[in-house]
């Protein structure tokens, strides 16, 4: 048996095994970029810019809806979505506890107040339970976050949302090309809302967000919303503003390298999936180690691959949580795996979103499923995306199988460690 890594032993995954790069850039998406350039259109409000309108017009047949407005991020996406359902002051809006804080960030910006509600411990998406007992007569939208690459639970959310009578905003900032039942992401609610972050399933070459619908009247008001609330221009801009809108116009260039990698999206995901299932095949029999669940009627974009850690199954009943992962995340590291913390606190833990007098304690109680996540998992990001990424994650499980034929040395370190801080450090919250 090797030893491991740090303690002297051959590293299971070569420094230059990292999965390739990505996004991948092709002299496909580089003649995008130069012809946006030569074009001299360098912004949407170009007369005659034709990028952005194409990048619309092929996401929303993409996605299956009857418009698409494409903005300059994911996060103005949500809050040009939530103003132009006329959410604002005096409104809540009901989103998950565990997510990237920016989902709160844009219900701020539109001045309604968010209200955070509990996840599912095998899907870390929106509990619809918990979104019940979060709802109230101010409740004026619902935004879940498929979390992952993986959708929410849309049946049960949106059942919820036709009984309070209150939309549904997705945040599909991650679940690019992921369907529940059949139907695409971005098409379950009343709007979806993606991101182009170069970090995403579907790329830019910067900041970028696409948001879809089937209102006309909703897509009129998105468009006027991301240009100083002015009418799409037919001719010579008017600048006059109907409504408070803001400057949340996409770049042609990002959108004409996102439509050059939309192209190729779907070649990509199944390149993804088989080396996703692949590792994950491998890793399920692996005692106190939990892989992502998909539920029946829903497929997974896997944006980023979240484990989560059982200590009682490695004879750690007494051991912190956060011990074991602390322990694991540097044996695993040592051995090349690039497992990290994505988030590392709840969002009600957050001090720009905290309720007043909220501590540990109280919300420990109000969000366990959400504070135990993250206490108590790992992820894998960007690693898997590209379609190269098979031979890394095959090494990967490799080095899994190595680190757990070491337990009895993992499970020393997690017990020296019983101590080790959990979200509540990372916040500073007493």
């Amino acid at each position: 048996m090797n030893a491991l890594a740090m303690l002297g032993g051959p590293r299971t995954v070569p420094p230059e095994m990292n999965g390739g790069p990505w996004p991948v850039v092709t002299e496909q998406d580089e003649n995008a970029v130069l012809r946006v350039l030569r074009s001299g259109r360098l912004t949407a409000a170009s007369a005659d810019e034709a990028e952005v309108p194409a990048l619309e017009d092929a996401w929303a047949r993409q996605v299956g809806t009857e418009n698409c407005t494409a903005v300059a991020s994911g996060t103005a996406a949500l809050q040009a979505a939530l103003t132009a359902l006329g959410i604002g002051p005096g409104d809540e809006v009901v989103l998950p506890a565990l997510t990237m804080n920016a989902t709160a960030h844009a219900v701020c910006r539109t001045g309604a107040d968010p209200v955070f509600a509990d996840i599912e411990p095998d899907t870390f998406t929106l509990s619809a339970d918990r979104a019940r007992d979060a709802t109230t007569s101010r409740t004026g939208a619902l935004l879940p976050v498929h979390l992952h690459g993986l959708p929410a639970d849309m049946d049960g959310l949106s059942a919820l949302a036709r009984e309070r009578g209150v939309p549904v905003v997705e945040d599909a900032a991650q679940s690019h090309g992921a369907l529940h039942r059949g139907r695409a992401t971005g098409a379950l609610g009343e709007i979806g809302c993606f991101s182009l972050h170069p970090s995403k399933n579907l790329p830019a070459c910067g900041e970028g967000g696409l948001i879809t619908t089937d209102s006309a009247d909703l897509h009129n008001a998105l468009a006027e919303i991301r240009n100083f609330g002015e009418r799409p221009p037919t001719g010579t801009r008017g600048y006059v503003a109907l409504r408070s809108g803001s400057n949340f116009r996409m770049s042609p260039m990002m959108a004409a390298f996102a439509r050059s990698q939309l192209e190729r999206m779907p070649e990509y995901a199944e390149s993804r999936q088989r080396s996703v299932t692949a590792l994950l095949t491998r890793l399920a029999g692996l005692p106190g180690l939990r892989v992502p669940v998909v539920p029946e009627g829903r497929t997974h974009a896997w944006h980023i691959i979240r484990f989560r850690l059982v200590p009682e199954e490695l004879d750690l009943p007494d051991v912190p949580t956060p011990a074991l992962r602390a322990a694991l995340h540097r044996v695993l590291r040592a051995e090349g795996v690039a497992v990290s913390r994505y988030q590392t606190a709840p969002l009600p833990a957050h001090p720009a979103f905290r309720a007043p007098g909220a501590g540990a304690e109280r919300i420990t109680e109000e969000f366990p499923v959400s504070c135990a996540t993250v206490d108590g998992s790992l992820c894998l990001q960007r690693r898997h995306m590209g379609p190269d990424s098979g031979p890394t994650l095959s090494a990967y499980a490799d080095a899994f199988e190595k680190v757990w034929s070491h337990m009895d040395l993992v499970r020393r370190m997690a017990r020296s460690r019983p101590h080790e801080p959990g979200w509540q450090n990372a916040v500073e919250v007493r």
